[in-house]
């Protein structure tokens, strides 16, 4: 690019910079892409102008042939991810200039530092504002379900395509820094149009497990020290004084390589590798961080004085684990710099040495001891604020293990395998007959020994063997490293025995043992409640096993907690938008209260996908409105897909994410979330009195529309469905049970996925609008019941919020182009969406969707013209494949897929 073009940035200092950045970009685009695809993509737009005129496929589409529809494709998709990293640029810079603006009377809003000021105001001294974030357990937990369309290759190019803009963008860059940069764009945006959208094949576990790890030794690695520092500042600045180091307040968990739930390539092959990846990578974080603690504390004996805590560990090592005399020698006046060899060294027999006995806190120790010893040496600011608190808070945040591995699987797997052994051990013939109070009869004597029902290497079937094996790697796993397993997640929880039998199962390989002194467990069992009727009914799961004494022995194990998962997904495919929500509200105030009143520790961990549809949204807003009795301090939530692609793609982004998440959960905690005085607690109360009945019209409307006999067929046969299924994103199937594609055995990500490329977004609003109008329309007093308990926030107001949010991204003129009017479902789904429309500006007393939020409303109206390009395209490649109308079947689908692809990028969203 010439210097012309890279300075044309300071020309337009006067556009907005996010519009600037997007246009620059394209620019960079048009300058390396064929001049035949801008101009193909031209006639496209005349196209789509009549469609939208006509509301139906133009027939002037089939005279594309699949090399101009895929050029077109990877240009508009192209286009909408380098929006995209725009827009993610455009956050930090926002974020940036807020911090500069920020003062102690007026902080950025959602930081760490308004946090804290809001304690500090409402009275917290430093003991209970330290006692505060010490009750903090916050817990994202990284998944490998299928919700990033994007190869990793292609995620990487984007990265280093915003790093670039990132110099481009800087006040004080040069002309020719800036120039560079540009050149460097278009490289990657070269490169990138020449490389492959789709995978040629789906990717394996231990691929999963590399991304995965990618992120948590990564960017999440460099991120958690720096809320710590953020925190600690925050608490210098309102108190005066500085915290030597805060509570472990945040930690992470991972599924990839131990969720096995419908993925039969999670083995107990695979989870064992994951650990060991795992275990390796935390380790070469730690080795990382000495070799830069070895080139900092180049501290001399002649200089400081030495702890004699740091001179007795030395000797203790010395000449052990490979240190020779020369090394002694040449450290021999850097007694830092000697210990750190010292470590380094067991460090590295850690990572394979099955014998070496160095754990991870044997780790912190010696860090510890170079903590004090500097402090010792009167050198205490760099000890508190420099690379070895960092290094701190890493070993204790990522020991040796980087995430807690947990492990799911639906509990007919469960079932299955207690049956096989019961009926091998001749205690039940045939156990998966019995009802519920039979089955937990007979799982309560076997609960009430340690004896095992069979010797370890008794012949059992297969799928037995399998789940054997893989408790037996967690045994191994957690007496080497106690930290390297979370929770055992039940999937698909209905009563008490489902979790009853994982206890028998974890007694085989000696997890679970009972003896004189009472149960030990080192793990938690989690139930994963997910359909609406299991939600409703987990009160009275709880409560039967709380004062049951076949789990009052794992509850004492487990030092009186119980972990919780709710399912969002499910629960939202089940029973349609509010129902779901209502339900998940209903539920975590229900279990919040049993738990609290049988003296249990407890913690939600919210099974949340992108979309609102899948519990997706703002995580703060999620936060503040969840029930009070729930606001413990302790939170778990999944992360997954495009969701990690994008809260870590950069430092500041994480840091971001992060910040909003414990500014939220400092606030919950504390009982500082907001005060609302007593008309607004009223104007709740009398909404909620309302919310039963919204929730049922709403599920019997959604489940009407789904249980039509004739809604599948269209469905299947109109929406690109099929092919999200095939493409290569996944390990796990695309259905939980093998079979024809049926909306029962769908998984929630194909199904939310399908309606958000067909621009209906169903799954985030349908229902809502028959529920306002046959319960709230033509009565005032419950009309403005609503309008008050928007106004006073809350859960209501973020069930309306998000619905609304959701519908505006839809766009029902281009639904139409895909499912038609002959069967009547489009015209179904229009006219629920405008009673839906109706009753949400009529309780938000706004003038259109979105008018609370015009920044999302703006960014979606300038994306829909390019998105509605490529609708029309895949339209017309689905009434292909319908027709058959092609030479090449490989072919068609890749270039289908791409369309896909393409879509999710401009939609922001998958599933």
């Amino acid at each position: 690019m010439t210097t012309e073009s890279a300075s044309t940035k300071s020309a337009t200092d006067q556009v907005p910079p996010l519009q600037r950045d997007i246009s620059w970009l394209r620019a960079r685009l048009d300058e390396i892409q064929d001049g035949t695809a801008r101009r193909d993509v031209d006639r496209l737009r005349d196209i789509v102008d009549r469609m939208r005129a006509t509301g139906a496929p133009d027939p002037e589409l089939a005279d594309f042939d699949l090399a101009a529809i895929r050029a077109m494709l990877k240009r508009l998709g192209t286009a909408f991810h380098l929006r995209n990293k725009a827009e993610q640029v455009h956050i930090v810079r926002v974020n940036r200039r807020r911090e500069r603006h920020a003062t102690l009377e007026a902080p950025r809003p959602e930081s760490l530092g308004e946090a804290v000021g809001v304690l500090h105001a409402a009275g917290f001294d430093l003991d209970a504002m330290l006692e505060t974030i010490g009750r903090l357990d916050i817990q994202p937990t990284l998944t490998a379900h299928p919700t990033e369309s994007r190869r990793r290759t292609i995620i990487q190019k984007q990265a280093r395509i915003a790093e670039l803009l990132g110099v481009v963008d800087a006040e004080d860059a040069g002309e020719l820094e800036r120039s560079r940069a540009a050149a460097g764009v278009r490289r990657a945006l070269a490169v990138t149009l020449a490389t492959d959208e789709i995978r040629s094949s789906r990717p394996e576990v231990v691929d999963e497990v590399r991304t995965g790890i990618h992120h948590l030794a990564g960017v999440i690695r460099e991120a958690v020290p720096v809320v710590h520092r953020d925190l600690l500042d925050a608490i210098e600045r309102h108190y005066g004084t500085r915290p030597v180091a805060l509570p472990e307040f945040l930690r992470y968990r991972s599924w990839i390589g131990g969720d096995r739930d419908g993925n039969p390539n999670v083995t107990a092959e695979v989870t064992e590798s994951t650990l060991q990846a795992m275990r390796t990578a935390a380790i070469e974080g730690h080795l990382e961080n000495l070799e830069i603690l070895h080139r900092d504390l180049s501290i001399s004996d002649h200089r400081v004085p030495i702890a004699g805590e740091l001179l007795d560990v030395i000797d203790r090592d010395a000449g052990r684990f490979g240190e020779t005399d020369v090394d002694a020698a040449y450290l021999r006046h850097e007694p830092f710099r000697r210990r750190l060899r010292q470590i380094e060294r067991r460090l590295r027999a850690a990572i394979s040495d099955a014998e070496e006995t160095y754990a991870a806190n044997d780790l912190l120790d010696d860090l510890e001891v170079l903590h004090r010893a500097l402090h010792h040496a009167g050198l205490a600011e760099v000890a508190d604020g420099g690379t070895l608190a960092d290094a701190l808070v890493q070993a204790r945040t990522f020991g040796f293990h980087l995430a807690g591995l947990d492990l799911r699987q639906h509990s007919r797997i469960h079932e299955g395998a207690v049956a096989d052994l019961l009926r091998l051990a001749g205690v039940e013939d045939d156990y998966a007959s019995l009802d519920e109070e039979g089955k937990a009869a007979v799982l309560r004597r076997e609960l009430a020994t340690s004896r095992p029902l069979l010797a370890r290497d008794a012949a059992v079937a297969s799928a037995t063997r399998e789940m054997l094996d893989t408790l037996a790697v967690v045994k191994r796993a957690v007496d080497r490293e106690p930290a390297a397993i979370g929770s055992y997640i039940v999937s698909m929880a209905h009563a008490a025995s489902d979790l009853y039998e994982v206890l028998v199962l974890l007694r085989e390989v000696g997890l679970w043992r009972r003896d004189e002194d009472g149960v030990t467990c080192p793990i938690d069992v989690a139930p994963l409640f997910e359909t609406v009727d299991d939600l409703a009914g987990a009160k009275a799961v709880l409560e039967g096993m709380f004062g049951d004494p076949a789990y009052a022995g794992q509850l004492e194990a487990r030092g009186r907690f119980q972990e919780i998962m709710l399912g969002y997904s499910d629960s939202n495919k089940d029973g349609g938008y509010w129902a779901a929500n209502w339900r998940l509200q209903v539920a975590q105030d229900e279990l919040a209260r049993t738990c609290r009143e049988a003296g249990v520790e407890f913690r939600f961990f919210h099974g949340r996908g992108g979309t609102v549809a899948r519990g997706g949204g703002r995580a703060h807003r999620a936060i503040l409105s969840s029930p009070v009795a729930s606001r413990n301090g302790r939170i778990r939530f999944t992360e997954q897909g495009e969701v990690i692609s994008f809260r870590y793609a950069m430092p500041a982004l994480a840091n971001r994410h992060l910040e909003q998440i414990a500014n939220a959960m400092l606030l919950a905690s504390s009982g500082c979330a907001g005060t609302a005085d007593e008309a607004s607690i009223d104007a709740v109360d009398a909404a909620d009195g309302l919310m039963d009945q919204l929730a049922a019209v709403s599920r019997e409307t959604y489940r009407a529309l789904i249980d039509d006999p004739g809604f599948w067929p269209v469905f299947e046969d109109r929406s690109p469905v099929r092919f999200i299924g095939e493409l290569p994103i996944a390990s796990r199937p695309v259905s939980r049970s093998g079979g024809g594609l049926q909306f029962e055995n769908l998984r929630a990500i194909p199904w939310v996925f399908s309606w958000t490329q067909m621009r209906c977004n169903v799954p985030g609003w349908y229902g809502v609008g028959t529920a306002f109008d046959r319960v709230v329309s033509g009565d005032e007093s419950k009309l403005d019941a609503c309008r008050s308990a928007y106004r006073a926030g809350g859960h209501f107001r973020a069930f309306i919020d998000n619905a609304q949010q959701e519908m505006a991204r839809a766009r029902l003129l281009v639904g139409g182009w895909y499912l038609g009017t002959a069967d009547g479902l489009h015209p179904r789904i229009a006219a629920e969406f405008e009673l839906a429309e109706r009753a949400i500006l009529a309780i938000t007393g706004q003038g259109g969707l979105l008018d609370n939020n015009p920044v999302i409303r703006e960014s979606i109206r300038e994306r829909n013209p390019d998105t509605d390009l490529i609708n029309a395209i895949q339209v017309e490649l689905l009434r292909r494949v319908r027709d058959e109308a092609y030479d090449d079947e490989v072919e068609m689908k890749n270039v289908v897929l791409l369309g896909v692809n393409a879509l999710a990028a401009a939609m922001q969203s998958t599933g």
